[in-house]
């Protein structure tokens, strides 16, 4: 049944996707135009409620002479069926808010053959210290540096701006206030980074999958977890591990792009619009994640759980070193001012 599920949607996907009307993209003397754009999450999420405040922003700027058809719950097709078709000079899609890592497009060029793509370097644990760290990066010449790099590499596609959808962090059945707390503890692990994450704090990696996770810190297989703060409370498990240690050792960046013949098609006049409006987009995710926060905290806290703060990161950061130094060597210079942003 699952198989057949499968198919359908991946018929559908193709059907809509043949189906959607060409937009005319030919727009150097600011004629109007509509320009796709594809969301994979629904409209009440961080990212959807700040991919609409892009668009509404973006048509107030032009006075409507630009107009985003927005298309949420990934009813466009999910980000690699998406990226394939924007990457496409006659494709149907112009925009999508997608991943920040880019290395998937970058790993056939030619360009990238001795050196791999810069965008990863804001995916390694504990490069930024805070939001107010990240926005900073998100609004500097580095972030627009690599922002840029798959457009200047042909790559089909150029980075507007980016969004972030909140800090991950630990939560576990006992407080973990320090590194030295990681020690042992069974840490629940799902992939290539928690494993080098947990290795690094000399935690103990345990493999469970996430809709087994409840169960496996209620019975103690798993001490330790994480995840963002909205996931914790959405799936209840300030129930079975009430400690929230805020230490943000990763950050869900994603970026909105535009299809390089787009963008090579419009005025200078339409490409400030889209800068202007995506400069906008920003702040108003910093917001959204800002009151979301500070109120999922309050609830942890209303729920008897308990909220440990990590003023200072270094010595997590000290923990992590080599995989750091690892994860950023192809380009150690621009990794090390991204950090120091936050300084």
């Amino acid at each position: 049944m699952k198989k057949v599920f499968m198919i359908l949607s991946f018929l559908s996907f193709m059907i809509l996707s043949s189906c959607l009307e060409k937009k005319d993209v030919n727009a150097k003397n600011d004629e109007p135009i509509t320009l796709v754009m594809a969301e994979v999450n629904p409209e009440n999420t961080v990212v959807g409620r700040t991919d609409k405040a892009f668009k509404e922003k973006v048509e107030e700027l032009s006075g409507g002479k630009i107009k985003i058809d927005l298309q949420f719950s990934g009813i466009l097709g999910n980000e690699a069926q998406v990226l394939d078709l924007i990457k496409s000079p006659n494709g149907s899609i112009q925009l999508m808010r997608g991943p920040s890592n880019l290395t998937q497009i970058g790993k056939d060029s030619p360009a990238f053959k001795d050196k791999p793509m810069k965008s990863p370097l804001i995916s390694i644990p504990f490069t930024f210290n805070n939001d107010e760290h990240f926005w900073k990066f998100a609004a500097s010449d580095l972030a627009q540096e690599i922002l840029d790099e798959p457009y200047e590499n042909g790559l089909g596609v150029k980075g507007l701006f980016y969004l972030e959808e909140g800090f991950r962090h630990l939560f576990s059945i006992h407080p973990i206030k320090t590194v030295e707390d990681m020690k042992g503890k069974k840490f629940r692990v799902s992939g290539n980074v928690l494993t080098a994450l947990s290795q690094s704090l000399s935690a103990e990696g345990v493999k469970v999958d996430f809709p087994e996770l409840y169960a496996a810190l209620q019975t103690g297989k798993v001490e330790v977890a994480e995840n963002p703060l909205t996931n914790y409370l959405v799936n209840h498990f300030n129930e079975v591990a009430p400690n929230l240690t805020l230490d943000g050792h990763m950050l869900g960046v994603g970026q909105v792009m535009i299809s390089a013949s787009t963008w090579n098609s419009l005025s200078e006049n339409q490409k400030n619009t889209l800068l202007e409006a995506g400069k906008y987009a920003q702040n108003v995710c910093k917001k959204i994640l800002d009151e979301m926060n500070a109120e999922a905290i309050a609830t942890v806290k209303a729920n008897g759980g308990t909220v440990i703060e990590i003023a200072d990161k270094t010595p997590w950061q000290e923990a992590c070193a080599d995989m750091i130094s690892e994860s950023s060597k192809a380009y150690p210079e621009l990794y090390k001012k991204i950090v120091n942003l936050g300084k």
